[in-house]
């Protein structure tokens, strides 16, 4: 059995019901939800949230809740790691726990069925722990600056001022979208970003973090654009 657990907190403090405000003509969580759904990875697709709205919203969407998270797991300090072996535990009372678990967010609205298929596919047939999804940094982090209180700037890295970009180690980062783990190292909370974790690579035209107004517009023009592609390729 391979389980799906979506993580929805109803306290979002930057976007005010970010989980089921409407992205693109549907709430935010849906995008989610068909994903996990079109994937044809899942037994079952699990809602961990505190928040009624955000229940009955996924419930109409066709995902299970069949708990509420407690209060303890809720505040903004908790990370996803306790969240998916809560969520585990509770989902599996008297049964027989999955093999595999993913984890996708709830403001992930550019995850596709069959970028979760293959993160599956990959813990499958490779010794990891953990399988998830990640993106380029489109400026070479090696040249990144920090600036002071007053504004003067240093380099993180000086000793590649001189160093050519295309000599430069390309660098990646979480897309935060989902993250595949075995039951084991979801139970014990094993941290996700070490070398027993693989990487499946997206273009950093399907990667937007949302947690601004000005993220979202951008996210929702971001979203249009790549479904007018997508039309006139069809």
């Amino acid at each position: 059995m391979n389980l799906a657990v979506i993580p929805a907190r109803g306290g979002s403090k930057r976007i005010s019901r970010k989980n089921i405000r409407e992205f693109c003509g549907k709430p935010m969580i849906a995008w989610s939800i068909e994903a996990a759904q079109s994937s044809g990875c899942f037994d079952r697709v699990v809602i961990s949230t505190d928040d009624e709205e955000i229940a009955e919203v996924a419930s109409s969407l066709g995902a299970e809740v069949p708990f509420m998270r407690p209060d303890a797991l809720s505040d903004d300090q908790t990370g996803t790691l306790p969240v998916i072996a809560h969520a585990i535990e509770q989902s599996c009372l008297g049964g027989s726990l999955p093999e595999f678990v993913c984890c996708i967010y709830a403001t992930a609205p550019f995850i596709q069925g069959e970028d979760v298929l293959r993160g599956l596919n990959m813990l499958r047939e490779q010794d990891a722990e953990y399988v998830f999804s990640a993106t380029s940094y489109e400026f070479p982090i090696w040249r990144a600056i920090k600036l002071s209180k007053k504004g003067n700037v240093e380099m993180f890295y000086p000793e590649h001022f001189n160093t050519r970009s295309q000599d430069l180690e390309e660098a990646y980062h979480d897309a935060g979208q989902f993250y595949w783990g075995r039951t084991s190292a979801w139970l014990a909370q094993r941290q996700l970003f070490t070398p027993r974790s693989l990487a499946i690579t997206l273009p950093r035209s399907r990667v937007q973090d949302i947690d601004t107004s000005e993220d979202w517009e951008r996210a929702e023009a971001m979203f249009r654009a790549l479904a007018s592609v997508r039309r006139a390729d069809g």
